[in-house]
């Protein structure tokens, strides 16, 4: 999908001549598969639409385990800078789990633009609260839920997605092993 055409599916930026202002800040950009959008601690100042691709977010600990935090299958806002940086260090790793294709902006050219741009500043301000509200819906499910209703969640939130990242990636996004990850698919193959 072409970024304009994306744009213009908010309500927001229903207006041609500002969606076509906006979309020319935006820059394009093909990553191969396995390519880093960003690293976790390291600087980190831009904002990704995902066109086309799949794109996964982990989190490192000091052991070196990764833990899933986030999937992106385009066309798609990757989740805001805000909410993905502290201090301009990456809080995740970004990674390409497909060959991807990718607009991106300046975080701070993108909240000038939202200062002199009511239409620009409501898109944005969507972003985030879909963001923020995504983020809170996966910590009630790995809070209030057990293994078989997380991944009922899981097919319910963001279905075909089980056919298309790891089942790795999405028992660590989930909260549970690999191994429970294979017995709870194989338990419902057999129901």
């Amino acid at each position: 999908m072409d970024l304009r055409t994306f744009l213009t599916q908010s309500p927001d930026l229903s207006d041609m001549t500002c969606a076509d202002e906006f979309a020319s800040r935006w820059r394009r950009k093909r990553v191969n598969k396995g390519a880093h959008l960003s690293r976790q601690e390291q600087p980190e100042t831009n904002e990704f639409i995902l066109l086309e691709g799949c794109l996964a977010s982990r989190i490192c600990d000091q052991e070196g385990k990764e833990v899933c935090v986030g999937f992106y299958m385009g066309p798609c806002v990757v989740t805001p800078n805000i909410a993905r940086t502290r201090d301009g260090l990456s809080l995740v790793s970004i990674a390409a789990t497909t060959d991807a294709t990718l607009a991106w902006i300046d975080s701070e050219l993108l909240t000038g633009l939202m200062l002199s741009s009511e239409p620009i500043r409501n898109w944005a301000n969507a972003v985030l609260r879909d963001a923020l509200s995504k983020k809170a819906e996966r910590e009630w499910c790995l809070a209030a839920l057990g293994g078989a209703e997380r991944l009922n969640w899981f097919r319910q939130s963001f279905p075909g997605y089980e056919d298309i990242f790891t089942h790795s990636l999405i028992a660590s996004f989930l909260g549970v092993t690999p191994v429970t990850m294979s017995r709870l698919r194989a338990f419902d193959r057999n129901r």
